[in-house]
């Protein structure tokens, strides 16, 4: 799977891409046949705690599953958007065996 990081006004760490890389390549065990992830992370709103918020796309044949997710750093928000995207991905496995 190709991976596509976008950090919106800063840039993020090596090491930051290096873990979201990680915890996406994991996400073909859940799928196949993912073709290509990205990753938009964003800091909204400063004064809030919750202000990191990241987005994951992630194109499979015929369709393209989205997650958002908030939290207080990117790899919290990380970790629950790819435990969403698990279960996206076995619902969307499960329908695509069904037809």
């Amino acid at each position: 799977m190709k991976i596509t990081i976008q950090s919106i006004h800063f840039d993020a760490s090596a090491r930051l891409k290096t873990y979201i890389e990680k915890k996406c390549n994991k996400l073909d065990q859940f799928y196949d046949r993912i073709t290509e992830g990205t990753i938009t992370l964003k800091v909204q709103n400063e004064m809030k705690p919750n202000n990191k918020f990241v987005e994951i796309k992630l194109n499979v044949p015929g369709d393209i599953l989205v997650v958002k997710e908030h939290a207080k750093t990117f790899e919290a928000a990380t970790d629950l958007s790819t435990d969403k995207l698990k279960e996206q991905l076995r619902r969307y496995k499960g329908k695509a065996k069904a037809h």
